[in-house]
């Protein structure tokens, strides 16, 4: 490369920089500056009135896991907090693997159909993206209750005799993300599997592959990266939602962003409530980061 092209690969680069400054200084006061507030809040104290004392502590921090007993003046494992982070985890988990059970046929069966009718499927997919999540969780309430859809059909037809008590329990909580976040699974599958070559399934059934076989190691293995990508989707804002436990939980059935709300708002606990919000961010980064090492390996492999 002569100098006056490099000079040139320079200038460019540097322009590139200048334009982008704008974005980069509005992204750096938007996003890091409230993180930065929370994570400075997390090490603060909190008072019995429920203001913030500017002065240095881990109790927010310590209490996500210890619990003071005040009548045996000792530190004593935070069994609700980590009930609540565990049943949080399940949950999303749960959540994930039902999502990828209903979205998985379903995307297979739209990257199917002839390229004319996919278009309607992929509408019909996303229509509940067009309601507010408030009004779908309300929906599955109006499902799932005690005089709902689903508890009057089974009596009609004789399946039960009484209403089946769904509201207000866990099974409630996952049907409802389940419903919710379905989208968010089916997508990415579709985008993978409408590039599979389904030449791929002949070859593999000339050579008497079952059709479990064919699907472990044909199928899946190639659309991966889509089934990665939909779990991240699903895993991540089931992890942190609010609205649907709230409603279909009843507060009885807390996750890790009801907590943090009651910190804030009722506990007055401002320190703890910061620090449960900055260890939800470092699972979420976990999550992440998994996500991208399987995804730069699985690539790194392709290549190979």
């Amino acid at each position: 490369m002569s100098p006056a092209e490099d000079n040139a690969v320079r200038t460019s680069a540097r322009n590139g920089w200048l334009l982008s400054l704008p974005a980069l200084i509005l992204l750096a006061f938007a996003a890091s500056g409230p993180l930065l507030i929370v994570i400075w809040y997390s090490f603060l104290t909190a008072n019995d009135t429920g203001n913030v004392i500017h002065e240095w502590s881990v109790e927010g921090w310590k209490g996500i896991f210890l619990t003071y007993d005040i009548f045996e003046e000792r530190y004593a494992l935070a069994d609700a907090h980590l009930t609540i982070f565990w049943r949080s985890v399940w949950l999303s988990l749960t959540t994930t693997a039902l999502t990828f059970a209903i979205g998985f046929p379903t995307a297979w069966f739209i990257a199917t159909r002839p390229p004319q009718q996919r278009a309607m499927w992929l509408f019909l997919i996303t229509i509940p993206f067009w309601t507010n999540l408030l009004i779908r969780t309300f929906a599955i309430n109006e499902v799932i209750r005690n005089e709902g859809l689903l508890n009057t059909l089974l009596i009609w037809v004789g399946a039960i005799d009484t209403p089946l008590q769904i509201n207000y329990t866990e099974t409630a909580v996952l049907i409802g993300m389940t419903y919710v976040y379905l989208p968010l699974m089916v997508l990415p599958l579709y985008a993978t599997i409408e590039r599979f070559d389904m030449r791929l399934l002949e070859a593999s059934y000339d050579l008497y592959a079952s059709r479990w076989a064919t699907l472990r190691r044909v199928i899946l293995p190639i659309v991966k990266p889509g089934i990665i990508a939909g779990s991240i989707l699903v895993f991540v804002p089931s992890l942190g939602a609010y609205v649907t436990p709230r409603i279909l939980g009843g507060g009885k059935n807390m996750m890790i962003g009801n907590f943090i709300e009651l910190q804030f708002l009722q506990g007055k606990n401002w320190p703890l409530g910061a620090a449960l919000s900055v260890a939800l961010l470092i699972i979420v980064m976990g999550a992440l980061l998994v996500y991208v090492r399987v995804a730069n390996r699985d690539r790194s492999q392709g290549h190979g």
